[in-house]
């Protein structure tokens, strides 16, 4: 058997331009390989240019895939007319690749676009590219997406494909190719750029829906069924929040005086778990998620996974749209700190990969919290440890932090689970902004 390597004579970025626009913009790198054998592959990305992201990307390879993708994200500014990418696959294959990409001027329009790349803070670079995008719009659109601050606005946000009767703001498909651009902008300056979490993962979930589409175009999915809103005006001083979601997907972020004051309510999950495209890329955009629960729960003794067991079965996430502050009040399971210090780094790094799809700052802060607050955590699971079937479920409850996990018998791929999800936080839904 031959060993994998890396087939540089199919490797491509798509676009191939990039513009000194100020606003983030998209990409996918395209590695061909050849004699893959099955495994999770890191790839090592340099970029001649500082202004790309991310600099590695791990992602599962199958046996025979032709072709990895690669997203990548500009940051809209740059000293250079272009940028050389160079691959590499450490031990997994033998090979270097390299393409480039050009990164031409912004044109001259009457407006000044703002370079969102020199703001400094998280915050800052949400409100620099909100404005960009509110600089595409007309005035009724910017009524329709910048609303009044309230709780009746803020918990209006659902996991299902229902359009908005159930969802404030504008639709992605109701917008131009340049509009839509600058909002998935906004959301790429919020989200984190860990592979398969944060940006990466709001991709992957909108393409998972055009996947259901193709199989049943009567159900309402299709990527473009997103809807992007802003409650207040995006500011560095007053309080507002930002919503983005659709089908599987609901992204609420409160900011109060230039600081990320909360990250949650977040939903996530997705139909199908995974797929691989006609050209050998492969998807599975929760997969750190289940992963991770599953390797926190399989570490746990018989004795521990008897005290965890839930007396009660779960199809569905407890605390998911329309069930703001309906936190048990006692709390199940077992307690953290009646596990050993690898088990309790396990129930840490299995918070992880939700904590990572937002921005990096705020990833780290609340990781330090929720690890300061892990002896008073539990652990509580229903249905199989392996996570696997429909009803196995599994829940992290601490002082702060709610993540809950569950397979269900998926709608359109009828024979196979999809995978829900939802983090919330005891303390900082919608920024401690309303009381429920």
């Amino acid at each position: 058997m031959r060993a994998p390597s890396l087939n540089c004579s199919s490797v491509s970025i798509s676009p191939g331009t990039f513009t000194n626009s100020g606003i983030i913009q998209g990409a996918t790198l395209s590695v061909g390989l050849k004699d893959a054998t099955a495994g999770s592959v890191t790839f090592n990305i340099i970029s001649s240019s500082p202004d790309f992201s991310p600099a590695t990307y791990t992602t599962p390879v199958t046996d025979g895939q032709t072709s990895v993708a690669i997203p990548l994200r500009f940051d809209g500014t740059s000293s250079v007319t272009s940028a050389t990418f160079t691959v590499s696959a450490g031990t997994y294959a033998s090979g270097f690749c390299s393409t480039t990409a050009t990164i031409s001027a912004g044109s001259s329009t009457t407006t000044t676009t703002p370079d969102c790349g020199t703001a400094t803070t998280t915050v800052a670079k949400v409100v620099c590219a909100a404005n960009a995008f509110l600089a595409t719009l007309t005035d009724a659109q910017k009524s329709d997406v910048v609303l009044t601050y309230d709780q009746t606005n803020a918990v209006k946000w659902s996991n299902l494909p229902c359009g908005s009767g159930c969802r404030n703001g504008l639709q992605l498909a109701n917008l131009t190719d340049t509009q839509a651009k600058a909002a998935l902008a906004v959301v790429a300056a919020a989200t984190g750029t860990t592979a398969n979490e944060g940006y990466d993962e709001v991709m992957q979930i909108r393409a998972a829906d055009d996947i259901l589409k193709a199989a049943d175009g009567a159900g309402g999915y299709s990527s473009g069924a997103y809807f992007i809103a802003f409650l207040g005006t995006p500011s560095t001083t007053s309080t507002w929040q930002l919503q983005f979601g659709g089908h599987h997907l609901a992204i609420n972020k409160t900011y109060k005086a230039g600081e990320v004051q909360g990250v949650t309510p977040q939903f996530t999950g997705v139909e199908p778990r995974s797929w691989t495209t006609t050209d050998g890329m492969a998807y599975a955009p929760l997969k750190n998620e289940h992963d991770a629960m599953a390797t926190m729960l399989a570490s746990f003794s018989n004795d521990q996974l008897a005290s965890a067991k839930l007396g009660s079965t779960f199809n569905n996430v407890v605390l998911g749209p329309n069930n703001d502050g309906k936190f048990p009040t006692t709390k199940e399971g077992i307690k953290v700190s009646r596990l050993n210090a690898d088990q309790q780094a396990l129930v840490l790094a299995a918070m992880k990969p939700w904590l990572q799809d937002t921005d990096t700052a705020t990833t780290a802060k609340l990781l330090a919290i929720y690890q300061n607050e892990l002896a008073d955590t539990y652990v509580a699971y229903s249905g199989n440890t392996s996570l696997t079937n429909n009803a196995d479920y599994v829940r992290i409850d601490g002082p702060g932090v709610w993540i809950e996990f569950v397979c269900q018998t998926s709608v359109v791929y009828s024979t196979q689970i999809n995978y829900q999800s939802v983090w919330r936080d005891h303390i900082r839904d919608y920024g401690g902004s309303f009381s429920f």
